[in-house]
């Protein structure tokens, strides 16, 4: 709901302040004070496009900003979240600012913003009537949608139903499609994955196998030089026959305990390092005695190097044709080598054989899948021809009641001989909202052909008839706030009284804000506000009032008689706000209630 606009620097307005509340606010003046720059700057803040000739003379640009109150969860709060507004207490803040070479900035919530951001919010929460701006209800798809809200239960069910239903027979197409278009490249990349999958069956890999035959074949390869290394380094530890020239390391140790022995018990740090000298000559002699075994258990097995060579060939072949080369890396890392507790990169194919088992059972039960999903598409298709049978028949239904309803509005709004007529028309195929086009149409006489609405009423009688078809949608169209423009144009006596009487039942379920000229409408409102022009010679400005009781009777003696003061004026002025007011608290008490209104 709109609680407040501001404008500055906009045609004849300096700078004025509109505050605004719920029910109906109606927005009057003398020809020329400036009504039509307020309706201006509300189609700026609603994205409408930017005039720079607008702009007050004299000044860099034209301000127009708005505060309104908006339900948390709202379509309109996601989108302004979206373009990255902030919220205070539930209040979304609009700006537009329009230089007077025409540009113009957008601010959402604070932020700058395009002014597509500002036409979404508006689509949500405001719809205006004016003869050169009657957009929303002309479109198919509002129409459709209001239709069905004013339908009620009786579409609504059996619409949510075909919904979840069309969705997943989106789906089901989908699937079907891929699975029997793609199927050539499928049966091809089921032999590749047989392909793969036979030959490292063949070779049967076993986890870190690579790793345990790359340590064994290194050992094979070398046999003769790993005794040799062994058996030296053995001799310079412990010989069996000592000669002159030959002193092992165990003798010398054996000298030096020999030495150190007599005199430990002299010095407790000599005793220490006696014990250390024996403690080296275990440690050798384990160590010797583990060269000579160690040497004594190597073979030259050239058989068995050429069987390890031969079986790490084959895996080096897996491994290069299946292992990802990604995987590996993570795994294994760049400089990981044979030692012990190395990944073997074998265990990168056995990972692949493994996705691609899971992957051929998935391909191999296409056939299966492809008739699941035909039976589950057909059935799907035999639901959804019912319940959009079901959603055509309650469309008709509502289409008719609507219909009769807004006849009978415009009939109360001086348009006697006109009718609307509510098209339920079939699809060529099923949609995601059922099987029907709809569209309202409209015929101003009885001899005319009923034509769309933008095409049958003509710009006086476009705005009545937006009124009388949003009395008849009011409670069923979740737009917050209406902006009505001219909607008295081209009437006058009752059907003035009408007009104000259906703007007020509006009013009931809606923010509504009129621009009017004629005071039976004016005498309904919740809220009056004038707008006062100026003159002081040079700058001509315009202010916007807030009218208390005494202000309004003023105000409608003017639009009267063109006399405030006139003492007569004043007093019909009174008679018709008592006159109004006492219809408002008829039809608020259902006594009045006006014909088709109900649903």
């Amino acid at each position: 709901m709109l609680q407040e606009i501001r404008i500055r620097g906009l045609g004849v307005i300096d700078d004025a302040q509109l505050e605004l509340g719920p029910g109906l606010t109606v927005v009057t003046g003398e020809t020329g004070a400036g009504k039509t720059m307020v309706l201006t700057g509300l189609g700026l803040l609603m994205g409408g496009k930017p005039d720079g000739g607008a702009v007050r003379a004299g000044v860099e640009r034209a301000v127009v900003e708005g505060r309104l109150r908006v339900d948390a969860g709202s379509p309109a709060v996601t989108r302004a979240v979206e373009a990255g507004a902030e919220l205070e207490d539930d209040e979304l803040l609009l700006s537009r600012t329009v230089l007077a070479g025409g540009r113009s900035r957008a601010y959402v919530g604070g932020r700058s913003a395009p002014v597509s951001v500002l036409v979404d919010l508006a689509e949500e929460m405001v719809a205006v009537h004016g003869q050169s701006d009657q957009q929303r209800l002309l479109r198919s798809s509002r129409q459709r949608t209001s239709l069905d809200r004013f339908a009620g239960a009786a579409v609504a069910e059996p619409l949510a139903e075909y919904g979840a239903r069309y969705d997943r027979l989106r789906a089901v197409d989908a699937e079907l499609t891929e699975v029997t278009t793609r199927a050539r490249e499928r049966a091809q990349e089921a032999d590749l994955l047989r392909f793969g999958l036979n030959e490292i069956e063949r070779v049967d890999p076993q986890p870190g196998e690579d790793v345990t035959l790359r340590s064994e074949e290194d050992r094979l390869a070398y046999a003769d030089a790993l005794r040799t290394a062994a058996e030296t380094a053995h001799g310079y530890l412990s010989v069996d026959e000592t000669g002159p020239d030959q002193v092992d390391a165990l003798t010398l140790l054996g000298s030096a305990r020999h030495v150190l022995e007599p005199e430990r018990g002299h010095d407790q740090r000599l005793a220490a390092l006696a014990d250390r000298l024996a403690e080296a000559s275990y440690l050798l002699g384990d160590v010797a005695a583990d060269l000579a075994s160690y040497a004594s258990g190597l073979e030259t097995d050239p058989a068995r190097l050429a069987e390890v060579q031969d079986r790490r060939a084959a895996l080096t072949d897996l491994i290069r044709k299946y292992a990802d080369p990604a995987a590996l890396t993570a795994e294994t890392g760049a400089d990981d080598g044979p030692g012990e507790g190395a990944v073997g990169e074998i265990d990168a194919v056995l990972a692949w054989a493994e996705q691609g088992s899971r992957r051929l059972l998935e391909l191999d039960g296409d056939d299966e899948r492809v008739v699941a999903l035909r039976e589950e598409r057909d059935s799907l298709r035999a639901e959804l021809d019912q319940l959009a049978a079901t959603i055509t028949k309650a469309r008709t239904e509502a289409a008719q009641r609507f219909s009769e309803a807004v006849s009978v509005e415009l009939t109360a709004l001086a348009m006697p001989h006109a009718r609307v007529v509510v098209e339920v028309r079939p699809r060529a195929e099923l949609g995601p909202h059922g099987a029907d086009d709809i569209e309202i149409l409209f015929s101003a006489h009885q001899s005319a052909k009923p034509r769309s609405l933008e095409k049958g009423a003509s710009g006086g009688e476009l705005s009545r008839l937006m009124l009388a078809i949003e009395v008849v949608f009011a409670g069923a169209d979740p737009v917050p706030t209406f902006v009505f423009d001219e909607v008295d144009a081209g009437v006058g006596g009752k059907a003035a009284v009408e007009v104000g009487r259906r703007l007020a039942a509006l009013a009931r379920h809606a923010q509504v804000l009129v621009v009017t000229h004629l005071p039976q409408v004016a005498a309904f409102a919740d809220r009056h506000l004038t707008v006062v022009k100026s003159d002081n010679g040079s700058v001509t400005s315009s202010d916007v009032q807030n009218l208390d009781d005494q202000a309004r009777i003023r105000e409608l003696s003017r639009m009267l008689a063109g006399q405030e003061d006139s003492a007569s004026a004043r007093a019909h002025a009174e008679e018709l706000l008592a006159a109004a007011a006492a219809s408002k608290g008829r039809s608020a008490d259902g006594g009045g209630r006006m014909a088709g209104y109900s649903q």
